[in-house]
């Protein structure tokens, strides 16, 4: 089945937006590109995040809990580890892949200067994109993604039935129905 959707993934900190991803790209059979940021924990506590690069599979910690050069919250980030890592991905994902992943506009990814150029050229090429976006970023950037893109609003309440809502939407066919008529859709149209 072909590969044509457009897809934007938005909710707060924890809510699951990689998980979405993860449980998506599980289903899908094209070549996949682009980059995942992941929560690494440490008995339980959260004590930083790492980029994975989708083609490679290489992992690389961005953020550490602890002070340093550029600091987001109580994270230090390495904006060189994202550029590297992520805006790599994302660059060779234009070039190379069906389907484009973009996870995640957020102001420690922001914090590296070619994100915002890798998500330009990304929206401007040709191919499928599934990006996520912190619910509460407010860079053009990523009001351009939710205004562009087939915006689905995770929440811990929904997350897993949204995994065949992205999947159809990626695939271009109408997705399920999953909230009662009265309860307002997690899924709006560009």
């Amino acid at each position: 089945m072909p590969i044509e959707g457009r897809v934007a993934i938005t909710g707060r900190p924890g809510v699951g937006k990689t998980t979405l991803v993860e449980r998506v790209l599980a289903q899908m059979t094209c070549h996949v590109g682009g980059f995942l940021t992941k929560e690494v924990r440490k008995c339980g506590h959260r004590v930083g995040f790492a980029l994975v690069d989708l083609a490679t599979g290489d992992e690389h910690m961005f953020a550490r809990v602890g002070k340093g050069a550029e600091t987001v919250g109580r994270y230090a980030v390495d904006a060189r580890i994202v550029e590297e890592v992520g805006v790599a991905a994302a660059h060779r994902a234009i070039r190379e892949s069906d389907l484009i992943v973009i996870d995640e506009i957020a102001p420690m990814e922001l914090r590296a200067p070619g994100l915002v150029a890798a998500v330009e050229a990304a929206l401007a090429s040709n191919k499928a994109l599934l990006i996520t976006t912190h619910a509460h970023a407010t860079h053009a950037v990523a009001d351009r993604v939710r205004q562009e893109l087939h915006l689905v609003r995770v929440r811990l309440n929904n997350r897993d039935a949204l995994v065949d809502v992205v999947v159809a939407l990626l695939r271009g066919e109408t997705p399920p129905e999953i909230t009662p008529r009265s309860a307002p859709s997690p899924v709006s149209n560009p």
